[in-house]
């Protein structure tokens, strides 16, 4: 096989949460008077917390109370979440079944913190396809900066040319590329541009080809 691992994005690659994010930020922002909330949320796509606080006070002000608009927006979050409302995507089970099964390794790397990806992943079922989980919170500089993706290849003890990273933005795009990973984009919530389109080695609607392509190798 082509990949000795395969390094995963969580959000919007796993689970379907950027929409859910989006909805709910769009529920709690008109109680502070914020415009335009979801281009906001698509210029965070793939970023840690502390480097969204600091995009959400560039655009709105020091003066709004990011903090308790943030935890009304988690609340929502996780309400839809423990409903079922947040679907896994098409195709991930499969791939990490075919990956596992054929004794590639797999890691998962993403911004958002330890405790919500690690209850995030345990109540979906998850963790006994990831041999390392690492988190925006585990890492010093955030995507798209490529230190989560290097951190994750140490704890492999791999190199990256022997891996593959799984993106959905535009920052996890640059960030896989930044680490010299072969980088595979199955766009969620924004399609790619030029620029990310000849950053990415592959682009494909679904995890579904994503698994085709793997099994083609």
């Amino acid at each position: 096989m082509k990949f000795k691992a395969v390094l995963f994005d969580m959000d919007g690659v796993i689970f379907d949460t950027e929409r859910a994010i989006i909805e709910c930020w769009k529920l709690v922002a008109p109680e502070a008077g914020l415009k335009d909330i979801e281009a906001f949320c698509q210029d965070a796509l793939g970023t840690n917390s502390q480097v969204t606080h600091e995009l959400f006070v560039s655009r709105y002000g020091a003066e709004v109370d990011y903090d308790g608009l943030n935890q009304k927006k988690r609340e929502l979050f996780m309400r839809m979440f423990d409903a079922g409302l947040v679907a896994v995507k098409p195709g991930v089970r499969e791939l990490l079944g075919y990956l596992k099964d054929n004794g590639v390794k797999v890691a998962l790397a993403s911004s958002t913190s330890s405790k919500s990806v690690l209850r995030e992943i345990i109540a979906a079922g998850l963790e006994k396809y990831f041999d390392e989980i690492v988190c925006g919170d585990m890492v010093t500089r955030s995507k798209p900066e490529p230190d989560i993706w290097l951190e994750a290849l140490r704890r492999l003890n791999m190199e990256a040319k022997d891996a593959a990273a799984i993106e959905d933005s535009f920052n996890g795009v640059r960030s896989a590329k930044a680490a010299c990973l072969y980088t595979i984009m199955v766009p969620d919530i924004v399609q790619p541009d030029d620029e990310i389109r000849a950053l990415a080695d592959q682009v494909f609607p679904s995890l579904k080809e994503v698994l085709e392509f793997i099994e083609k190798d």
